[in-house]
C-alpha cells in the first residue's frame, strides 16, 4: 500500500509479434527507471520504461519538463501515439492549433501530425506517453 495513493493506467493494444523475437514481463517502479536529459537538455528528461528490444510492438515512456522547459523542436512520427498528462501543465502544438493541457488531460495524436510541447507554471509538468514501435505501420494497416 502506498502512503500516496496509487493511479492506473490501463491500455488495451493487441500485441503483434515478431518471429525470432519474444516480449518479457517487466515489473518495476518508474522512480527505479534513470531518466537521461533528452537531447542533452537537462531540463527535460525522459524514461524509458520498456526496452527498445524488437519483441516489443510498444514504447511507453514518461517525460519530465522543468517550468519553462520545451520540446526542442517540433516533431512529427510515422505512427500514431499518444499521452496522458500526470501532472503539471503547459501548451501542447497540435498541427496549427494550440492546446492548453493540465494534470488529467490526454491526447491521441495521428500519424505525421506535427506536435511540441512547453512547460508553463511553477512546478515541473510530467506526462506518460505511448507509441508503436517495432513494426511497419503500412503492414500492420494491411492487416
Amino acid at each position: 500500500m502506498s502512503a500516496k495513493g496509487a493511479r492506473f493506467f490501463l491500455l488495451e493494444k493487441r500485441h503483434v509479434p515478431l518471429p525470432g523475437h519474444a516480449a518479457r514481463v517487466i515489473v518495476a517502479r518508474e522512480s527505479d527507471v534513470p531518466s537521461v536529459d533528452f537531447l542533452g537538455d537537462p531540463s527535460a528528461r525522459l524514461r524509458t520504461l520498456l526496452p527498445d528490444e524488437p519483441g516489443f510492438d510498444l514504447a511507453m515512456n514518461t517525460f519530465v519538463f522543468d517550468p519553462g522547459a520545451t520540446l526542442p523542436m517540433v516533431e512529427s512520427h510515422v505512427m500514431e501515439h499518444g499521452l496522458i498528462f500526470l501532472e503539471g501543465g503547459g501548451v501542447y502544438r497540435l498541427g496549427d492549433a494550440w492546446y492548453p493541457v493540465t494534470a488529467g488531460d490526454s491526447i491521441w495524436m495521428a500519424p505525421y501530425l506535427p506536435q511540441w510541447f512547453g512547460a508553463l507554471g511553477k512546478t515541473p509538468s510530467r506526462y506518460l506517453y505511448y507509441k508503436d514501435v517495432n513494426r511497419d505501420p503500412l503492414h500492420e494497416a494491411r492487416r
